[in-house]
């Protein structure tokens, strides 16, 4: 499965971006996509994920009550509409899919295919 995020930027705090991630190739074998994201001299981490089948959705604490994921089956897309943003939420948000059978939607080890990427970044 090949993935194209984007919709990053620069923003105030306070608003918002809202990312996406469209998947092509066999995009039928997707059982979740997740969102993640990396800091500068930070480790990559879990922000939310959604199942492709039934639009159950996981999320970060600290994405709790201001981010959004959401899905568009027919146009093989993913969303992640990102409100109150934070300075600290200043990051590289990067998408993959996971196939069937995922033990831990959390953690990155769980996902096969990768995007490349998009920046955020939130000014104070």
């Amino acid at each position: 499965v090949q993935l194209q995020a984007s919709g990053g930027g620069l923003v105030q705090a306070g608003g918002s971006l809202r990312l996406s991630c469209a998947a092509s190739g066999r995009a039928f074998s997707i059982y979740a996509t997740g969102w993640f994201r990396q800091a500068p001299g930070k480790e990559r981490k879990f922000v939310a994920a959604i199942r492709r089948s039934d639009g159950y959705t996981y999320y970060a604490d600290s994405a709790k009550g201001r981010f959004t994921i959401s899905r568009d089956i027919a146009k093989n897309t993913v969303f992640l509409q990102m409100n109150s943003l934070k300075p600290e939420d200043t990051a590289v948000y990067s998408c993959a899919v996971g196939p069937p059978r995922m033990l831990d939607i959390r953690s990155t080890r769980a996902y096969a295919d990768w995007g490349q990427g998009t920046q955020v970044t939130v000014s104070s």
